[in-house]
């Protein structure tokens, strides 16, 4: 190609690069084409101000992508291991996400879907994979969900680009980087849009990357349904707590299981030392087995029933604690204090909304509640009760109940899932409460603690 005009003065003004050996500036070429040709003698742009456009492009997607707040989320600086107090599958899941969301950086192949509670790292490795693909000149998009509504909303009242404009790009962008999936405000517009560009996406098979911290049940079933498309989606869950406060588990916030940090299975008292009947021992000695058995593989539902403070309590924390050992974020909740949480959400200073946790309570991978048969018997309680209840017996979720009550004074629907002997298994401890005497001898004599 020869410069259009070389014998002209080079200028920083010039549209094209001022050290362009091609153009010197000018930013335009005439192709050196046989006079024959129908092209001969038409101006092309210059390769110089096609880099420049192209890098300008790039540019603007690298700032409306706010990356510049995410520099140093790379994956160098990522921390699959190190974190105080963690598990030993808290560590693997941290390891699987970095090594899968480094594989999808190599690829860019189908979606990537990240998971797990605030804090875990979901966005450092989301981010990642965006500067991974800036710099592969891949044109990419990182946006939280909140963010990427508010920018669509304001191209109502005009800019660079239209409403039109925007939506298809977000649509058609090669990567899509969708951060904190499910915190948007959930009005009819937001569902229709966020559908619309996954939807497409998912359609055209354009590679995308998720992250959330919601269960696939609390994801609009559109949306969800196509998340779970296991041919084009890899999900991958981080189990690890939060790396600000690793002590605190914000996936069960209504969990007290901090509180019976101490109850373990190496520290419970068989009582040997007691003079104990033989039925009372062998029932706490088969209790305390088949809790053992149910922490090692979570399955079905256990019941544990007898009087206060023959030990329930204490195994039931033990495999809570035993499964947070192992990564998981298990629920441990009093039933009647379960109740007052779900109240106190009606209030208008409240923070969390009522919907938020009666979910986060049916779905939990595994529910402990203690001290069933304790709550106010109101109509409202035992219709909440029962839905928390029922929703796990058709699930099949592993669950752990404690009780001091006998069946007959349960709801008798309640009553008729706790006996369904296919999903549970229930172990009477007849032996008295290592607390009192007195209560020792009462419960001996009244035998009214037993579930029977």
């Amino acid at each position: 190609m020869t410069s259009s005009s070389i014998d002209q003065p080079l200028s920083t003004e010039m549209p094209g690069d001022p050290n362009c050996p091609i153009c010197h500036g000018v930013g335009f070429v005439r192709q050196e084409l046989p006079i024959t040709d129908p092209n001969f003698g038409k101006v092309v742009i210059c390769q110089c101000r096609m880099k420049e456009a192209v890098q300008a492009k790039f540019d603007r997607l690298y700032r409306m992508s706010n990356l510049e707040a995410f520099q140093h989320m790379t994956f160098e600086t990522f921390k699959a291991q190190g974190r105080v107090g963690l598990g030993s599958e808290q560590v693997r899941s941290l390891q699987n996400a970095y090594s899968q969301a480094l594989q999808f950086a190599r690829e860019f192949n189908g979606w990537l879907l990240l998971t797990g509670s605030f804090g875990t790292g979901k966005t450092h490795l989301a981010a990642a994979i965006t500067h991974q693909a800036v710099q592969s000149g891949i044109e990419s998009m990182f946006l939280t969900v909140p963010d990427l509504l508010d920018w669509l909303r304001n191209s109502f009242n005009g800019g660079d680009l239209s409403f039109e404009e925007r939506f298809d790009e977000i649509r058609n962008i090669p990567l899509l980087v969708l951060d904190d999936l499910g915190t948007e405000n959930a009005t009819p517009w937001v569902r229709e849009k966020i559908f619309q560009i996954i939807n497409h996406r998912y359609l055209n098979r354009l590679p995308t990357v998720i992250t959330t911290n919601l269960d696939m049940q609390r994801i609009e079933e559109r949306i969800s349904s196509r998340l779970q498309d296991s041919e084009l989606v890899l999900k991958v869950t981080i189990s690890a707590p939060d790396y600000r406060n690793p002590m605190h588990d914000n996936q069960s916030q209504l969990s007290t299981l901090h509180l019976h940090s101490d109850c373990t299975f190496g520290n419970f008292r068989m009582r040997e030392t007691e003079k104990l009947p033989e039925d009372e021992k062998v029932s706490l000695e088969k209790a305390f087995q088949a809790a053992h058995q149910f922490s090692e593989n979570p399955s079905g539902w256990l019941i544990l029933t007898g009087t206060y403070g023959c030990g329930k309590t204490h195994l039931a924390a033990a495999i809570g604690n035993y499964r947070m050992s192992l990564g998981e974020s298990p629920m441990f909740v009093v039933v009647p204090e379960l109740l007052d949480h779900l109240r106190a959400t009606f209030g208008p200073n409240s923070p969390t909304s009522y919907d938020f946790l009666f979910n986060q309570v049916l779905s939990t991978g595994l529910l402990i509640l203690d001290d069933l048969g304790t709550e106010s018997a109101t109509p409202w309680a035992r219709e909440k009760l029962y839905q928390i209840i029922n929703y796990r017996y058709a699930a099949k979720l592993p669950t752990v109940i404690t009780t001091s009550s006998s069946l007959q004074e349960m709801d008798a629907r309640i009553r008729s899932r706790m006996t369904d002997t296919r999903l549970c298994k229930t172990y009477a401890i007849l032996a008295p409460s290592y607390r009192s005497p007195e209560t020792q001898t009462k419960g001996r004599k009244t035998g009214k603690t037993r579930l029977s």
